[in-house]
């Protein structure tokens, strides 16, 4: 294991003085890294991630969905760390290309409060809900995988979909996660530098 020299753990991106490099064209800000982990649950659906745009994964939503009852059905669920905007936007490519979508746009604004992946589901499962019969899970091999929807590939099992599509809140489901994470956590302790 090598160390970073100049670098802590409790230290934002834009604290290094380094510049952003893009690691990907859908990665254009630091705010994306921090929304992308959950937000690209949405690709395992026939919902916009906001490819396209110019806060891809920042911005979500179909031309179906309702901007403000979105935004105000997200506070409802007080996440930590975020904020959720109203948005419309018209993606130039990807799913949409063309037309007005209405969604959120995800603000951090505590990032060691945020939980990406928990922040996620509770948003998919809003989308889902106030979708109705027009949403659908992706069905075409998703990063060369055919054999499962890419929902189950994200998540790493099919848990979170069949929970969600027996009407399991979102917060119950990502209550089955802490035994895991909390094991992760030990397991990964012997590797961590800082």
């Amino acid at each position: 294991m090598i160390p970073c020299d100049g670098w802590r753990r409790d230290r934002d991106f834009e604290q290094t003085g380094l510049p952003w490099v893009l690691p990907s064209p859908n990665m254009p800000t630091v705010d994306t890294a921090f929304v992308y982990p959950g937000q690209c649950l949405l690709e395992g659906t026939n919902l916009s991630e906001g490819r396209g745009t110019t806060r891809p994964f920042e911005l979500c939503g179909a031309p179906w969905i309702d901007a403000r009852r979105l935004a105000e059905r997200m506070r409802r669920d007080e996440l930590l760390g975020v904020h959720f905007r109203p948005a419309w936007f018209q993606p130039t490519f990807h799913k949409f290309a063309g037309q007005v979508c209405g969604g959120v746009q995800l603000h951090v604004t505590d990032r060691r409060a945020f939980r990406p992946v928990r922040t996620s589901l509770a948003l998919l499962a809003a989308l889902r809900e106030l979708s109705g019969e027009r949403f659908g899970w992706r069905t075409e091999p998703y990063e060369f995988v055919a054999d499962r929807p890419a929902i189950d590939l994200l998540f790493g099992s099919d848990r979170e979909r069949c929970g969600l599509e027996a009407g399991a809140l979102a917060a119950e489901l990502a209550r089955a996660w802490e035994a895991e994470e909390e094991a992760f956590r030990r397991r990964r302790r012997e590797f961590l530098l800082y």
